[in-house]
């Protein structure tokens, strides 16, 4: 079944806690975090997972979009993210290495990211030791972007490069998801859709939800 993570940046933060409560029929929350130098925007940190996590048993999908992201990935482990995922654009081979060893020693997920102008085989060396590899279908940095539809084939990449070697490894995607363009990444192999606007903006966020799952 495709899993849905709702990306709690667009949702109302003056009533997070029903925000969350809404789309608790979904697979995870999504937690975007940026620092205003990897990407050319500021959104939210520690002090909000740790007030997400206290009200919500969801599984939390942290996606660090910082510079050098090695330095806090313990942390959100620790802090409550079920899954930690950061960019291999902002670290050092070996600090990424280090980063999902430590993520993993501490029970939690560990995945990759992309921007859209990174190959899908720069994700290749780390494959075996993911959780997950998401393939940013926007740029990194804002919400309600439109979706790139040159980045279906990399993520039929990834799926090819995963099942030929039977990796456990999931393929999330994230980035002007809408009902269209999440058929569309499906069909290329996604397993996890990151959905932003497309759900805190629907009237009836459960049946949005069902509908992205193609439940309906």
């Amino acid at each position: 079944m495709i899993k849905i993570a709702p990306s709690i940046l667009t949702a109302d933060f003056t009533r997070l806690g029903d925000e969350i409560d809404s789309i608790g029929a979904a697979d995870y929350l999504h937690f975007d975090v940026m620092d205003g130098v990897f990407v050319p925007n500021i959104s939210i940190g520690l002090p909000v997972l740790e007030s997400v996590r206290k009200i919500t048993d969801m599984p939390l999908d942290a996606h660090l979009m910082i510079t050098s992201p090695a330095r806090y990935t313990a942390r959100f482990a620790e802090t409550g993210a079920d899954i930690v995922v950061f960019h291999v654009e902002a670290e050092t081979g070996e600090n990424i290495r280090s980063a999902i060893n430590e993520i993993h020693s501490l029970g939690k997920k560990a995945g990759l990211s992309v921007k859209p102008g990174t190959p899908a085989e720069t994700l290749f060396p780390y494959m075996e030791n993911l959780d997950a590899a998401l393939v940013m279908t926007v740029e990194p940095g804002f919400g309600g972007q439109k979706f790139i539809a040159e980045m279906l084939p990399k993520i039929s990449e990834l799926r090819r490069f995963i099942d030929s070697r039977g990796f456990s490894c999931e393929i999330e995607v994230d980035g002007g998801i809408n009902i269209e363009t999440a058929r569309q990444c499906v069909g290329a192999g996604a397993d996890i859709l990151v959905v932003g606007s497309g759900i805190f903006e629907a009237p009836d966020r459960a049946a949005r939800i069902a509908e992205l799952r193609n439940e309906n």
